[in-house]
Order: C-alpha cells, then structure tokens, then sequence
C-alpha cells in the first residue's frame, strides 16, 4: 500500500463506467487511493479491459462456477481477503451478496444506487420514478448492509425529472451524476472523513442527519 492510500477493490459485473470514474478521479490526484484489484462476475465485461488499460490486476470469478450463492460468496470472500482492501467498491455488481459475506466486510462494502434512497429500492428505478410522477430522481451511496439497498446512505445527486424524460434519458442524467457522486464518496472514506458505526454514518466526528445532496452540474 502506498503511504496515506487507501487500498480499494471495484467489483464490477459489465460496463465499468463508474469504475472509470474512479480510475479518473485517481490519476487526477484527486481520490487518495491505490486501486489493487478489479473482480469481475462476468469473463466479457467491459470494465475489464478499462482495469487493464489503467494497470490494474484483475480477477474473474464467474457464479455458474460455483454449485450454489453460499460457494461463490466463500470464493469471493477468499479472493477479498487475499487482496486485503480497506474498501470494497460495488461498481455494477449484479450479483446480491449474501448475509454472510456482507458481515465480513461491514463498514468496508460500499455501493451507488440509481435512485434517492429510501425511494425506489431494487431494480428498474427509472421506469418507476417516472411512473411514480416524481419531480426529483438521482443516485445514492450507501454502506451495505444484509438488507438490499437499505444501508446507510453517505451522499446523493439529484437530477429534475422533465416532462419528456424518458427512462433512457433519464439514466443518463443520473449515470453522469453517479461519475461525480461515487469518486466524492470514496475520497470521504479514504480521507478518513466518512465510517460507519453503528449502523450509521458518521462524517467528521459527527453523525450524519441528513446525507450531502449535490445537485446537478448546469448545462451550457
């Protein structure tokens, strides 16, 4: 590890995205990290060949190798362990880890969701926030815990829902926001400005009310 770096592990599933966020955001100086490893559960995906492009290790670990979730979580936690991070990423992970696993590294597994949580848990978030008529959408980064998407939150990014959004358009809106949200979050940790403790954030010695809402950058 490098003096006053956090070692960090992304585990990804696809496209990498925000994966490339925070390979960005690091090279710029701006993220006091040393990105040690990229876990994929797909062999295909993308955010793989962003890893070996930026010089960073990476390991596939496929579930349909494994004869059940507890195995792949075992494996997976095996993998985490040898690798020692300070902090595991979930960058597009579509996997649902289990209790187990989740224990293991509680206070050290964070993860973004396309939406303000509590709002819109699971999955298709944009699709149901325009059903749902909401005036406001986003992304949250939040500490897992065993309950899906119901961890404590660190930060949001908030995007207005327009009358034409579609629900492409308007992930779109939110992706741009999580390249900025996740990387922020991250450096919190890293800084030794963001933990959990006892189920709840805490940022600069203090516990957090109300998680920082960064609002969307202006078009020009």
């Amino acid at each position: 590890m490098t003096a006053d770096r956090l070692p960090v592990v992304v585990l990804i599933s696809g496209n990498g995205s925000n994966l490339q966020a925070l390979i960005d955001a690091e090279r710029a100086g701006e993220l006091p990290v040393e990105l040690r490893a990229v876990v994929s559960s797909r062999g295909g995906a993308y955010g793989l060949e962003r890893a070996a492009a930026a010089g960073i290790p990476t390991a596939v670990l496929r579930p349909k190798d494994y004869p059940d979730r507890e195995r792949y979580d075992a494996a997976l936690r095996d993998c985490l362990d040898r690798l020692n991070p300070g902090l595991v990423v979930l960058a597009g992970f579509m996997r649902i880890l289990g209790d187990r696993f989740v224990a293991a590294f509680e206070g050290r597994l964070v993860n973004i969701h396309p939406s303000l949580l509590p709002a819109f848990r699971g999955l298709h978030t944009h699709e149901r926030a325009l059903a749902a008529g909401v005036a406001e959408h986003g992304c949250s980064v939040h500490y897992v815990i065993p309950e899906l998407d119901a961890g404590p939150v660190i930060a949001q990014a908030a995007v207005a829902v327009e009358p034409d959004d579609t629900p492409q358009t308007l992930q779109q809106k939110v992706q741009a926001e999580e390249h900025r949200l996740y990387p922020l979050a991250v450096r919190w940790i890293a800084e030794g400005r963001v933990t959990m403790r006892d189920g709840r954030v805490w940022m600069d010695g203090q516990p957090l009310a109300v998680p920082p809402r960064l609002g969307p950058v202006a078009s020009h």
